[in-house]
């Protein structure tokens, strides 16, 4: 959440809420976004001198807008510009799929139903992204932070097909009775 939030604080300054509803396009898919989880990595932004704030009041509301600092922008880019590291993918709802055979055949199917359709869900907003970013004017200065922006989208995206496909086919299984 942290090089979220600093690569956010990078392109401008926000304020909490900004950042959430920044993180909940289209982010949320890589970490959570909660308002916990961003109060305490800027919390700790903060305390590291990474990230500053000013106080603002605009329409009678108080107001904490938050900039990325000069160190914040070195930590970032040591990051950004370190090799991708591999990252053992974890699927908690995997771990219900290795039980499954334990619960009763109505129930795996239905379990599977509810999490395609939170899958579909997903696959359309991820789509909606990719849609929305095909038709959007980029001027050259932005160009290359768009580019990759709508690369981690179009990834988010085919990742889900990919997910839906596979538990289509696995529930067409179940349905054959092969499983």
């Amino acid at each position: 959440m942290d090089y979220i939030i600093l690569g956010l604080l990078l392109l401008e300054s926000r304020t909490v809420y900004q950042l959430r509803d920044r993180i909940n396009k289209g982010l949320n898919l890589m970490y959570s976004s909660s308002m916990g989880s961003i109060q305490a990595a800027i919390k700790k932004l903060l305390g590291g001198g990474y990230i500053r704030f000013e106080e603002a009041v605009e329409n009678g509301k108080y107001k904490k807008i938050y900039s990325i600092t000069e160190s914040g922008k070195q930590l970032f880019f040591h990051w950004v510009n370190a090799p991708i590291e591999a990252q053992t993918p974890k699927s908690p709802e995997l771990t219900k799929l290795y039980f499954m055979g334990l619960s009763s055949r109505e129930n795996r199917e239905s379990r599977i139903e509810q999490h395609l359709f939170y899958l579909k869900g997903q696959y359309e907003i991820l789509n909606a992204i990719c849609e929305e970013a095909d038709n959007i004017k980029i001027d050259a200065e932005h160009f290359d932070i768009f580019q990759y922006q709508h690369m981690s989208a179009i990834y988010g995206r085919d990742l889900m097909k990919f997910n839906i496909d596979w538990y289509e086919g696995l529930l067409q299984k179940m349905r054959r009775k092969e499983l």
